[in-house]
């Protein structure tokens, strides 16, 4: 389908583009604004005025409407990747640099810490912290926000496509999109074939600084992956998509992707390609 609108704007951190057959309506993109800017204040670790950052000392504070869904993703994607995956890794980051100020200057490694779901929990409509750590929703955030932005649009649009910087949702469409080579952006590694449903990418150049530092941590050892440069997931949501592009960086990752029912393809840093089996791609290796 070849749409006719088109709408840019920009949303935590990253530009987002939305095609649809008509103008999206001032009252959508307001609603849309409003629904962008309450997820950054509550879950951005970039502002000291968000929600995480004011319960990064500890204590409690009401439980983002979000947060359940999100959270109890993690808790799977920890056990799936043999701890790989934490959303206390948020200290890690800060240590290597990655930090709110963005000061890039690396210090040691730090692990995030193990048990985190001793000291981090969510219910009875309650977010809390045991002890002070900083929460860090960066593997599965930005693909929770698109769903969302996809929902308000699919009120008044019967096909859409949402896209923020590579974690993409299909509605009422199927798009055939490009996988980006990490390290040549004028490339395509292959084409993936999406029907209503999403499409997430990471990759180690996109948010890389220092002497091989990049955003994808090992949770466990509180370094950057060395062995996977990019990963691409097809789910049926573009939250699962983005969580099983983040396992993917494991070992454990394909069969963490497969647990969640998603496709998917990743590159290796050392150029080969893997990809699952009946993945909906056309790969050009």
């Amino acid at each position: 389908m070849t749409f006719s609108a088109r709408w840019e704007f920009d949303a935590i951190g990253t530009r987002w583009a939305v095609e649809t057959e008509a103008p999206v309506s001032e009252r959508v993109r307001t609603t849309v604004a409003a629904l962008v800017a309450q997820f950054d204040e509550q879950w951005s670790r970039f502002r000291s005025d968000s929600l995480i950052a004011r319960l990064s000392a500890g204590g409690s504070a009401p439980l983002p409407a979000d947060g359940t869904s999100m959270l109890d993703l993690y808790a799977r994607l920890s056990d799936e990747t043999g701890g790989a995956v934490n959303p206390l890794v948020g200290r890690s980051l800060d240590a290597l640099g990655y930090d709110p100020a963005y000061s890039f200057l690396a210090g040691a490694a730090m692990p995030a810490p193990a048990a985190w779901r001793d000291i981090l929990h969510w219910h009875d409509d309650t977010l809390s912290l045991d002890a002070p750590a900083v929460i860090d929703v960066g593997a599965i955030g930005k693909g929770r926000l698109v769903d969302r932005v996809s929902a308000v649009l699919a009120e008044t649009h019967d096909a859409h496509v949402v896209d923020a910087s590579g974690d993409i949702a299909v509605y009422g469409v199927t798009e055939r999109i490009g996988l980006e080579h990490p390290y040549d952006p004028s490339r395509a590694i292959g084409v993936a074939t999406v029907a209503s449903g999403a499409l997430c990418a990471s990759a180690v150049n996109r948010r890389a600084w220092g002497d091989g530092l990049h955003h994808v941590l090992d949770a466990r050892t509180g370094e950057p992956v060395r062995t996977v440069a990019a990963t691409w997931a097809i789910a049926s949501d573009a939250m699962t998509a983005d969580a099983a592009a983040t396992a993917l960086f494991f070992d454990e990752g394909p069969r963490a992707a497969a647990s969640l029912d998603a496709h998917w393809v990743r590159m290796t840093t050392d150029g080969q390609v893997e990809w699952s089996p009946d993945a909906p791609v056309d790969l050009f290796f």
